[in-house]
């Protein structure tokens, strides 16, 4: 699934992206590190993983998303 970088804090690794849709939907330290970033800057296009659906998604993994 595909997503914007919204909101990111360096010193937690949490931060939020919005869905196509407009849709915010945090993600948490675990979920950060699994992609492999180091950094993440708002509008950034990144590719994301989670589980369940609409207001229960989690998001497992944040990754850039390439081509």
């Amino acid at each position: 699934m595909q997503a914007t970088s919204y909101t990111y804090d360096p010193v937690t690794r949490t931060g939020s992206v919005l869905l196509d849709d407009g849709t915010p939907v945090d993600f948490d330290a675990p979920a950060f590190d699994a992609g492999g970033l180091r950094l993440l800057r708002p509008g950034q296009r990144v590719r994301i993983e989670g589980e369940g659906e609409g207001a229960g998604l989690r998001i497992t993994l944040v990754t850039l998303q390439t081509f």
